[in-house]
């Protein structure tokens, strides 16, 4: 043997097969990565056995043990002795794996778990009679024991010990145990969104954190009922509902208003054919969809349920089974947000609940008037960089701010105030009702048939006035200005691809673009109203975009931000005071215009005051 051949043998050693228990175990570090992925394989078998009752429990965050117990259809001795061994599922009908209807197929979930753990499977079949008895099965690090009998009613029971202690390393990546709980919780309450009609429990020995009973009735409305009890009340309250096909493709689901939303997205579900899936198709859709409608820092509340054809998707991309692949991307990106733009615009002005219970909770802690403190609730604007403005926004504002059923130019306050107009019953009935009087030159008191409405002109009428602009740019377009001087940006040539394959959509935007070579796009026209652009950064954030979410937002944002922008400077200010008719003028405006329950930013135009919550503040009721 010479000296090189020799040096390659020490180093990769000759090619043999691995052992069946250490192939075991790099299976289930792709397949269990920790407690809660365990919990997930095992509650997914019972949700594919037809269980309407699971039980989890967790101890020491599920280190020590896991226990899983299901009312499914259970297994005879025969099939428990084979689906402990790999690739062994009764899920998969034949060999193809484009028809895919069951939450696993794979068959690694219990040799992976069985092989890192110590684990006991007891279980009986649906159709056992009633002598037979159930049957238990004991797997150590991977090694089987022998089928033996047991006491069970129908369904299964996994019990899981000691987790990982065949492979210690595997341990000291974990965290700890109150944040591997919570990981599980994340993966239970997922579940439950897509199976309403199945109770779930999870605890940890001592106290149940999760208890979601079955809810009846039809799928649609019982999801709503789910999503309540695990997203909260507030978002059943104020959820809208989604409903929409295209080309055999059914999305359902329901969307909270602009108005109640979070800081993260966290609170953005995607089900596919009942699978949670995390898919960076939906970050982009929802941002698309709710882009005029709330501020970049925040993120909208909702749960998007999915039924695709099976050979439209592919579920088999990683062990794991959270992500998936669309044979058609486009498609379903553009299912969602047209339905989400459906839904919102079908809103019209409502804005959420949560609003006007934020204003009931600051006037309820707002009591210690002798201390003079500020109510402990403020509203948090949020932070986003206003876009520069061309010059020229002031001119292009102005066929915006014509005045609201004849709106008078700014008068000088004065110190007395001005007696409301009797208004008729007909008024009052109106969603937005009469106005009867203005505070501080900017906040409309309005009276309904069941309360109050308090208005902020300025939020209000910068939501009329951007809607006017929309209106406006989809009539006419969006005007273009030619570079003196084309600009060339330099780029992969995946990323050229990308954004020559969308040249005719950017063109609609005001952006001729077009490849320049095999690295590199040149930029003729610019959209007019972005004045003195980037167009360097611009290019690539669209690039990067597109790469990162299949969609490019960029553009869009900006005309966004800077139409917003004119918006507000192109509003009625805060301090001008309006006559009765001119508020009246606004309230009917705001009825008529979809989307104006919130402003350009997501802040809320309006809160609504019922008379039994004012009676309640006073301690009338």
């Amino acid at each position: 043997m010479s000296a090189v051949a020799e040096r390659v043998d020490e180093r990769i050693g000759r090619i043999r097969r691995l052992p069946d228990g250490l192939v075991n175990r790099i299976a289930a570090g792709e397949v269990v990565e920790r407690p809660a992925s365990a919990v997930k394989e095992l509650v997914e078998n019972a949700l594919d056995a037809e269980a309407t009752r699971i039980d989890i429990v967790m101890r020491d965050g599920g280190r020590t043990a896991i226990s899983v117990v299901d009312n499914g259809v259970g297994m005879s001795r025969e099939e428990l002795e084979v689906a402990v061994e790999r690739h062994a599922t009764s899920k998969l009908k034949g060999e193809d794996l484009t028809h895919i209807t069951s939450l696993g197929f794979r068959g690694e979930a219990l040799p992976s778990i069985g092989a890192v753990s110590r684990m006991t499977i007891t279980t009986r079949s649906a159709a056992a009679g009633p002598e037979e008895s159930a049957w238990s099965l004991d797997i150590e690090g991977g090694r089987v024991g022998a089928a033996e009998p047991a006491a069970l009613g129908q369904g299964t029971r996994i019990e899981v010990r000691d987790l990982f202690y065949a492979t210690p390393a595997r341990l000291k990546f974990l965290k700890a145990a109150r944040t591997e709980y919570s990981h599980a919780v994340d993966v239970i309450e997922r579940l439950a969104m897509a199976h309403p009609h199945v109770a779930f429990t999870l605890g940890d020995g001592n106290r149940t954190s999760v208890r979601l009973n079955e809810v009846s009735g039809d799928l649609f409305e019982a999801r709503l009922a789910r999503l309540g009890a695990v997203m909260g009340r507030d978002f059943e309250d104020n959820a809208l509902p989604i409903e929409a096909e295209r080309e055999g493709i059914r999305l359902s689901g329901y969307a909270g208003l602009p108005t109640i939303n979070k800081r993260t997205t966290s609170h953005q579900f995607l089900f596919v054919n009942g699978r949670p899936v995390r898919d960076k198709l939906l970050y982009g859709a929802v941002r698309g969809a709710y882009m005029d409608f709330i501020s970049h820092d925040r993120h909208p509340m909702l749960a998007l349920f999915l039924e695709v054809p099976p050979e439209a998707v592919d579920v088999n991309v990683h062990p794991a089974k959270t992500e998936v692949r669309f044979r058609e991307p486009g498609l379903v990106r553009g299912l969602i947000v047209g339905a989400l733009k459906h839904a919102l615009t079908a809103a019209g002005h409502r804005a959420s609940t949560t609003v006007s219970n934020a204003a009931l909770g600051a006037l309820g802690r707002s009591t210690d008037f002798g201390t003079g403190a500020a109510p402990r609730y403020q509203w948090q604007p949020p932070s986003y960089a206003q876009p520069q403005v061309p010059r020229d926004a002031a001119a292009a504002a102005m066929a915006f701010q014509a005045p609201i059923g004849g709106m008078m130019e700014d008068v000088a306050p004065q110190a007395r105030a001005e007696a409301p107009l009797p208004e008729s019953a007909a008024l009052q009935s109106h969603p937005l009702g009469a106005a009867r009087a203005q505070l501080h030159e900017n906040y409309i008191v309005a009276q309904t048939g069941e309360g109050i409405v308090l208005v902020d002109q300025h939020a209000a009428h910068e939501r009329l006035v951007y809607e006017r602009m929309k209106k406006a740019l989809e009539a006419d377009g969006i005007k273009r200005q030619m570079l003196l001087i084309p600009e060339v940006v330099e780029l992969d040539e995946g990323a050229v691809d990308r954004l020559g394959a969308r040249a005719e959509e950017f063109a609609e935007l005001g952006l001729m673009l077009e490849p320049f070579g095999a690295g590199a796009v040149v930029v003729r026209e610019v959209p007019a109203l972005m004045g003195e652009a980037d167009v360097q950064g611009l290019v690539r954030d669209l690039a990067e975009e597109l790469t990162e979410f299949g969609e490019a937002m960029a553009l869009k944002d900006r005309l966004a931000h800077i139409c917003g922008t004119i918006a507000c400077h192109g509003s009625v200010r805060s301090g001008r005071r309006l006559t009765v008719e001119e508020m009246n003028a606004l309230l009917r405006e705001m009825e008529a215009t979809p989307h104006s329950g919130q402003c350009n930013h997501g802040r809320p135009t309006y809160v609504s005051l019922s008379l039994n919550d004012i009676e309640k503040l006073f301690g009338r009721r």
